[in-house]
């Protein structure tokens, strides 16, 4: 079945997009907040801010640098306040100093209780944790309560809905770096994303035989899980490509245990190498065409 399209509109409530940003979607009863953490006063007043929804606590770790997220529930407390007085203490809480911009789901016509925001932090929790983009900063795992099948269908309609608005956001949270497809998907596109690319050589610095897997999605290229690596940096490594592969998941034997991206497939090969290397070369397809080579033909096909 064909992907539909969407229209989503963001109403920048600021003036600017790197201020608050509330969203919606055509056939949707949903509504998103993006709210720098400096701007939680401005939102004072709003009255769908102060119902029941699910928020997002984004920011970065002290300690690796990478990519935090809180996600947790606000109930409607019986002085009438919800998401935005939850988001308030969170400001508040010294544990909490890490993140600097919250997302928060609501909906226009108030229908969460608290059997359904239980269900949507459990859900979100879930698949932020799956899609492994973020470090997920909840203590417990949430509970998804006890719901009904048809409030089950009705709820992850909204988390469909949720998702394309999250991206849109610009937080690609519930999105895997890649998504593996079987073979029949793959016989029936013509993009050259959809390719698995290879690198194997013999090192010369360790002797091992470095065996790679990337693959080329619309964000860049993404050096697969499980494979084997340069255990050894060249003197003339780049710094940023040094600190990737000292943060990156690689066992004792250069088996690497994450999927990595970048954005570059020079820097996605030097990563694999431990060196400086040329991406468009390195890389090949299984039948031993390079990336460069490729990238000739689709010029000459005119894609």
């Amino acid at each position: 079945m064909p992907i539909r399209s969407k229209s989503i509109n963001l109403y920048l409530m600021d003036g600017t997009p790197n201020g608050r940003i509330k969203c919606t979607l055509a056939n949707w009863t949903g509504v998103a907040y993006k709210i720098p953490r400096t701007d939680l006063d401005k939102c004072k007043g709003r009255n769908d801010l102060s119902q029941s929804g699910v928020y997002f606590l984004f920011g970065t770790s002290d300690e690796t640098g990478g990519n935090v997220v809180y996600i947790g529930q606000a109930g409607v407390r019986k002085n009438g306040e919800g998401i935005l007085y939850r988001l308030h203490e969170h400001k508040r809480n010294p544990d909490k100093d890490y993140w600097t911009e919250a997302v928060a789901f609501t909906t226009s016509n108030n229908f969460f209780g608290p059997t359904e925001i239980s269900y949507l932090e459990n859900r979100f929790c879930a698949m932020a944790m799956d899609a492994r983009r973020y470090i997920v900063k909840n203590g417990n795992d949430p509970t998804s309560g006890n719901i009904t099948e048809e409030k089950e269908s009705e709820l992850e309609e909204f988390i469909d809905y949720a998702k394309l608005v999250m991206g849109t956001l610009g937080h690609k949270i519930f999105e895997k770096l890649t998504v593996i497809k079987n073979q029949s998907e793959i016989l029936n596109t013509f993009s050259n994303d959809e390719l698995l690319l290879y690198l194997k050589r013999k090192s010369r610095k360790s002797g091992i035989t470095i065996d790679a897997k990337c693959k080329q999605t619309t964000e860049g290229f993404v050096v697969l899980t499980g494979s084997h690596i340069e255990t050894i940096d060249s003197d003339s490594i780049p710094p940023g490509i040094k600190e990737s592969r000292q943060k990156a998941q690689i066992d004792e034997n250069g088996i690497l245990q994450e999927d990595v991206l970048f954005r570059s497939p020079s820097y996605a090969a030097a990563f694999v190498v431990g060196g400086h290397a040329n991406g468009l070369t390195e890389w090949k397809t299984k039948d031993g065409k390079t990336l460069k080579e490729i990238e000739h033909d689709d010029e000459i096909k005119g894609i």
